[in-house]
């Protein structure tokens, strides 16, 4: 058993396959580091410490796993094997795909040459994370634009909970009237699911937000302090000075997954392509994909993940039985949304889009703060100690 990928899904999926009990697991992850990343929009907000969201790759790793510690470059599907960047090869017998998405900030020109300095940020990096929050909290006057593109990203409404964090700082510091709040979001809604929208109109509302839909960031001219936006419905181009800018940088699988055969054929993103039930390959059943690398119709959550782990394993598990796989992930999802300091919407919907709630007699379409103690203290725990062990 081969697993691509040492993050929530790989870890997760790992340590299922160790509690049921087999021993020939191995998992490729070049990086060193594990990251909570869903923790990383209340460190830009100057709600969390950044420290608390990274932990040694090897102490999240279940015990008998083998642990390559380098990338994949390439997927051989049909003699079954995995290159490495070192040039080593790697047979399997079942293979799953869970390497997450590439950040793909030179997409956007002029944004690496400026990205955490001149008031632009992102809390989409664990580098860059605290320096949102310095320019939140030094700014006084001017304008603050927020971005999201139109394609998938993970946790999608990151974007819109650093805004709402921001807007309510300034709120309670006296300089919210100076200053002018645009968010360009690529999607032609402020959010999918019919029921959690009052919650998160009230709070554009309260804030004063400028909401341009179906607009998205091309450029940046960081000599000018420039953004341009770009209104995906007419084609045409505004120029937006900014003092502070939070970019939600476009994304996609990673290069070598989407050239290679796992990948659908016609997906500009490069997903790999997975029954959306099962989870196993279209073209390949030996091979299964979960995470954010799957194309998968849902949002790209941790949540989303802890739903699909226990289907990978299950099914794993019956392949190598000579079953067919009968476990089913029903699309669950969840985004949980900051809208204060202190108050949370919980958005939880699966492939029906609509409300698939968890937690009962509470209402989470409107902003709570019981439901931001839960992301601020209940998740994280729930994470580091229950679903990288298998336990949830």
């Amino acid at each position: 058993m081969l697993i691509i990928g040492g993050g929530t899904a790989g870890v997760s999926v790992a340590a299922r396959l160790r509690r049921a009990g087999l021993g020939d697991v191995a998992l490729v992850e070049p990086s060193s580091t594990h990251y909570y990343q869903p923790l990383w929009t209340l460190v830009g907000g100057g709600r969390a410490p950044v420290e608390s969201t990274a932990r040694p790759e090897r102490d999240v790793l279940p015990r008998g796993v083998r642990w390559y510690p380098e990338g994949a470059v390439e997927i051989d599907p049909d003699a079954r094997t995995v290159r490495l960047a070192s040039g080593v090869r790697l047979a399997y017998q079942t293979l799953v795909v869970a390497p997450g998405l590439q950040l793909c900030w030179d997409d956007v020109p002029g944004l690496e040459q400026t990205l955490g300095r001149g008031g632009v940020s992102s809390n989409y990096s664990y580098e860059f994370a605290p320096a949102t929050w310095n320019f939140i909290r030094n700014l006084r006057s001017g304008t603050a634009v927020f971005t999201m593109p139109s394609t998938p990203v993970k946790c999608g409404g990151a974007p819109l909970k650093i805004a709402f964090l921001a807007a309510d700082h300034w709120r309670r510091t006296g300089v919210a009237r100076d200053i002018r709040v645009v968010l360009a979001f690529g999607p032609s809604a402020l959010f999918r699911v019919a029921e959690y929208l009052p919650a998160l109109e009230a709070a554009v509302e309260r804030y004063g937000l400028e909401l341009r839909l179906s607009t998205e960031l091309t450029e940046i001219r960081p000599g000018r302090r420039q953004a341009v936006l770009r209104d995906l419905a007419t084609g045409g181009t505004a120029d937006v000075d900014y003092d502070l800018m939070h970019v939600t940088p476009p994304q996609r699988a990673p290069d070598w997954i989407r050239t290679g055969p796992l990948a659908g054929p016609d997906d500009p993103g490069g997903y790999v392509t997975v029954d959306p039930h099962t989870l196993r390959h279209t073209r390949y059943p030996d091979v299964f994909a979960l995470g954010d690398v799957a194309n998968l119709p849902t949002s790209k959550t941790g949540a989303a993940i802890r739903k699909q782990a226990p289907v990978v394993a299950a099914n794993l598990q019956a392949v190598l039985a000579g079953q067919e796989p009968a476990a089913r992930y029903d699309g669950y999802t969840s985004c949980p949304i900051v809208t204060a300091r202190d108050r949370m919407v919980l958005a939880e919907f699966d492939y029906s889009m609509r409300p698939a709630p968890t937690i009962p007699l509470i209402d989470t379409t409107r902003a709570r703060r019981d439901m931001y103690l839960l992301k601020r203290y209940g998740l994280p725990a729930l994470y580091w100690n229950l679903m990288l062990r298998g336990l949830a």
